[in-house]
């Protein structure tokens, strides 16, 4: 089964309200960062595609 990426950055957010360490807080504060780059250069690719 594939995730989404708004899935994954839903389950993202929600390790990162329950992690205590701040290293852990760190990781998965740059995982979220690096999936909502990934998701917003998807949807700019996808608002420059001429319609069909």
């Amino acid at each position: 089964m594939t995730m989404s990426i708004d899935q994954h950055i839903e389950e993202l957010r929600a390790e990162l309200r329950n992690a205590v360490e701040r290293d852990e807080r760190r990781v998965i504060d740059a995982e979220l960062a690096a999936a909502i780059a990934e998701r917003d250069a998807m949807l700019d690719a996808w608002a420059d595609e001429p319609p069909h």
